[in-house]
């Protein structure tokens, strides 16, 4: 990769990358038969300071915003995209903090969170609410300096394994999509339990379980922001996740050219290596093309949005306010539209890429000691989680529909 990165980020690039090929390459098809969290990864993610890369380094981080997270998770992807969740899920189950939180509550939560003593997970899907957040059916309800919360999650990563969960909750059910609030709850907290876990196709090392919450007590001080103000906090979140989850689809379909092409130049038929076939030749180079054209698409978004984020962040340590007043007052861009862009075209490019990479080296391709078929079936939840590729496409569209009518309505 040649982009114009500062010194950071090449720090961060070469940690990772040698990180995710000495320690966790090795343990990705054990962890993934066994379906098991690796805390042997775990320790290893802390010593690296990966957890911290997108923190202020008031908090112990290394103040590296949106670009240095997406840069980790790309490269440890590309290993094994189900280990890369551990600082992934965490991070995505903190941005919303780190957007909402007062000044005491990022004291409270941010330290152990750059250091990784502390998991963080997001808690958003319900039985009856995957895309459609409006529908939540978990309740939080007031009683004094608490708030009860009632109701299940479903499909929750990194599931047993977190300490805080950033649980979306209707704090108000006569409001609809104005009663949605969002809380911070901790592990062991009493009523709050684990139901089953989840037997997945991809992703296997990131155990994925169902939350059960009955009579859950939760301190008032652990509301983010404002009660009712949670979907727009929620949206603002997968604005600045979803290019994570595109950095870890390219990821993936690099991982997968990092095992295909090799192959196919050692993998002889005829009389000569197979990659020389025009046909397999011309192929590979089309999904290289659109690896490195997710790639670019990815880190032009995370650079731009770091333009904004970074100072936010600034002036909300300097002013004791949250990122998210910080970024309103800034007044920058609505990242949505691109971040649903990056997302729905780099999950199809890691679909596409993997699976043609299995049929390009054929039957091998098809064994369980053959790592190409993990990519493939890894490569598929990037289409599916934070929004499926039909969810990035309403928003495109949405976005798109709004620009035209505003240029419509200056002419």
């Amino acid at each position: 990769m040649d982009y114009a990165i500062n010194e950071m980020e090449q720090e961060v690039l070469n940690t990772t990358r040698e990180l995710a090929q000495k320690k966790l390459k090795p343990l990705r098809a054990e962890m993934d038969a066994k379906e098991q969290f690796s805390q042997e990864m775990l320790e290893e993610y802390k010593k690296s300071g990966i957890f911290g890369l997108w923190l202020a380094e008031e908090y112990g981080g290394l103040g590296g915003g949106i670009t240095c997270l997406a840069m980790a998770f790309e490269e440890l992807s590309r290993a094994c995209a189900g280990l890369a969740l551990t600082p992934g899920t965490s991070a995505l189950g903190a941005i919303p903090m780190y957007l909402a939180a007062t000044k005491e509550q990022r004291e409270r939560w941010c330290p152990d969170l750059a250091s990784g003593k502390k998991l963080w997970a997001f808690a958003l899907t319900e039985p009856e609410a995957g895309s459609d957040a409006t529908a939540l059916k978990t309740t939080a309800i007031k009683d004094g300096d608490y708030y009860v919360v009632n109701g299940s999650k479903h499909f929750i990563s990194t599931g047993k394994e977190a300490d805080f969960y950033t649980v979306a909750v209707n704090t108000n059910p006569a409001r609809g999509a104005r009663g949605i609030s969002l809380l911070v709850i901790e592990k062991g907290t009493p009523g709050f339990s684990f139901g089953k876990k989840e037997e997945k196709m991809g992703i296997r090392s990131n155990p994925t379980y169902e939350l059960i919450f009955e009579n859950v007590r939760v301190p008032k001080e652990n509301l983010l922001g404002s009660e009712g103000r949670g979907l727009l906090y929620l949206q603002e979140t997968l604005d600045y996740s979803r290019p994570g989850v595109a950095a870890q689809a390219v990821g993936i379909a690099q991982g997968a050219l990092d095992v295909t092409i090799p192959y196919l130049r050692t993998r002889k038929q005829f009389g000569q290596p197979i990659i020389t076939f025009q046909a397999l030749g011309h192929k590979v180079a089309e999904l290289a093309a659109k690896t490195e054209a997710g790639r670019a698409m990815v880190y032009n978004l995370t650079h731009r949005m770091d333009e904004e984020f970074l100072p936010a962040v600034k002036n909300a340590l300097a002013n004791g306010t949250t990122v998210h007043d910080e970024l309103k007052k800034l007044k920058g861009a609505r990242w949505t539209k691109y971040s649903a862009e990056a997302k729905l075209f780099c999950s199809n490019v890691a679909m596409e890429v993997a699976d043609e990479c299995v049929t390009l080296c054929g039957g091998i391709a098809y064994m369980r000691d053959f790592p190409l078929e993990k990519y493939m079936r890894d490569a598929k939840i990037t289409q599916i989680y934070e929004g499926t590729v039909h969810i990035q496409k309403n928003e495109i569209i949405t976005a798109l529909i709004k620009e035209y009518a505003s240029k419509e309505g200056e002419e």
